[in-house]
Order: C-alpha cells, then structure tokens, then sequence
C-alpha cells in the first residue's frame, strides 16, 4: 500500500483524541475549540513582525503551514476559512489592519492571492501530516517548501494580474521573502519531528 493512502493521525488528534464513535456534538466542539484557536494564533501572527534581511519577516506563512499539519487537511483548511471569513467581516486580523484597510476590500487587493493560497497550503500541508510527512526532519522541510510554493502561485498570479507583468513582481512579491521562508523552514523541520517524539514518548510513558 503506498504511504500516501495511509492515514497515520495529526498531532491534533494524538494530543486531543475523539473517538470516530464519539458523540457528533464532542467532535464538534473539538473542531470549533481548535479552529477558534488556530484563527488567534494567524492574527497574532500577521500582527507581529520580527526584524529579519532584508525585510522585517511575520510568522504567518508558519502558522499556516504548521496548523495545516497539527490539525489534518480538513480542519487545517477549515481554520484558515473562518480566519478569512473574520477578515471578511471586518475585522482587523490581517497584517496591516486597520491601517491599510479592512474587510473585502484589503482581501481584494494585493495580498488576495496570497489568502488563497493559505486554504491551499494548509490542506495540503494537512494531507501529507495524515500520512506522516511530519514525523521527520526531512519530509517536513519538504512540506513546508510544497506549502511556501502553493501560498507563492496564486499570490504572483493575483500580483501580476492586478498591477501587470511589466512590473517587477518578482521583486515585490518574492524575492525579499525567500530567506525569511528558508529560516521558518528549517525551524518547522527541527520542531514539528521533536513535538513527535516528545508526545509518543509521553504517552509511553503514560501507557505503563
């Protein structure tokens, strides 16, 4: 059987378990509580900025990726959504909120693809984590790099059809970002496979 079929758990589900039998209503209340969380820790995340070169870098894209891995494909990208819907609403959740606007309007300028990119990013990110991509330094870099790719399509595609592909946007959308991206990389490939190994050998241990 390939190990791309293989469904091997989130860290979401080890750390907080619900039996497939469970009530709905537990199951629920699970997914709301972690989804609710999740959409904090984005808007936490767009607000804060740490001083990086060339350009000062937030964690988002980080946090993106890595709920999509903690919590699976479908919360993953279910928790990106609602964080969207409370942008879309009006709140000041994005980077740069209120100053530079809010709501529709702001997702519909130029960071709108990269928005869209995050859904993608975090499903896929998820899907490979059920498979257990997140288990190991290197698959983990992997993931992260496929998600940084997925964020990076749409929001370029979004950036070039906004403003046109005579401007420089490579310059604007990519390139200040790339060590920035490498850094989050290598810091989700060394946490993520330790959070593992710290929770199967809790639960060793709790087992005996």
């Amino acid at each position: 059987m390939s190990v791309l079929t293989v469904h091997q758990g989130t860290l979401a589900e080890t750390i907080w378990p619900v039996a497939l039998d469970g009530s709905a209503l537990r199951r629920g209340i699970r997914a709301l509580v972690l989804a609710l969380i999740g959409s904090a820790l984005l808007t936490v995340s767009a607000k804060v900025q740490v001083p990086f070169y060339p350009v000062p870098m937030t964690m988002q894209t980080l946090v993106v990726l890595t709920l999509g891995m903690a919590f699976g494909w479908r919360l993953g990208a279910a928790t990106v959504l609602l964080y969207l819907a409370e942008g879309a609403m009006g709140l000041p959740v994005f980077s740069g909120t209120p100053e530079k606007g809010i709501g529709v309007a702001y997702m519909l300028g130029s960071t709108g693809g990269y928005l869209a990119g995050f859904v993608l990013a975090a499903a896929l990110c998820g899907w490979l984590a059920e498979r257990g991509w997140d288990r190991s330094i290197v698959t983990t870099a992997l993931v992260m790099l496929l998600g940084n790719i997925v964020i990076y399509v749409p929001g370029l595609l979004w950036l070039g059809g906004l403003f046109g592909w005579d401007k420089p946007i490579l310059a604007w959308g990519l390139t200040p970002f790339v060590l920035g991206d490498v850094a989050k990389l290598a810091l989700a490939a060394l946490a993520l496979p330790l959070v593992w190994r710290l929770v199967s050998k809790f639960r060793g241990a709790d087992s005996r």
